[in-house]
């Protein structure tokens, strides 16, 4: 009864969900996520240097990643999480929790579909701590995700 309930609540919780299509074929936007070399290219708010992302990725089922970056102003950023499910080319499934807030343990989903030659990105972000979490993500992902379909175009 317990583990439904908790279940429950987590499904009650705030969650968002982005598309992006890309001018790259789903093979090259999954490596854009995927590549640590790659991720730190455009992982990051829009006027941030890339030299300041570092990403340490173990992409597989129940392996480990870790991205940090800072901030033009200087503030310090870390995230990471296990990655859940891993199907090349196709699905991402990752937890996601800032260093600050280790408690507050988020699920990304990631699908890469193919669209006439390019891909359709959707990026579904679950299990927010509260409706600010989720608006704040919001912002962030969708500035990333423009800094994403440049460095894939």
């Amino acid at each position: 009864m317990a583990i439904n309930q908790a279940a429950a609540r987590a499904d009650e919780r705030p969650s968002l969900t982005l598309t992006r299509r890309f001018r790259a074929r789903p093979e090259k936007v999954y490596a854009a996520w995927t590549q640590a070399e790659q991720l730190a290219q455009w992982f990051g708010p829009p006027s941030m240097k890339p030299a300041t992302v570092q990403a340490d990725l173990d992409v597989r089922t129940g392996g480990r990643y870790r991205i940090s970056f800072v901030r033009d102003d200087g503030e310090y950023f870390e995230a990471g999480g296990i990655y859940r499910e891993v199907v090349p080319n196709e699905r991402l499934v990752f937890s996601w929790a800032w260093h600050s807030t280790p408690e507050r343990e988020s699920l990304v989903t990631i699908s890469f579909k193919p669209d006439n030659g390019g891909t359709l990105m959707i990026f579904h972000h679950t299990q927010f701590f509260d409706e600010t979490a989720r608006d704040n993500h919001q912002r962030g992902w969708s500035s990333f995700f423009d800094k994403l379909v440049e460095f894939v175009a």
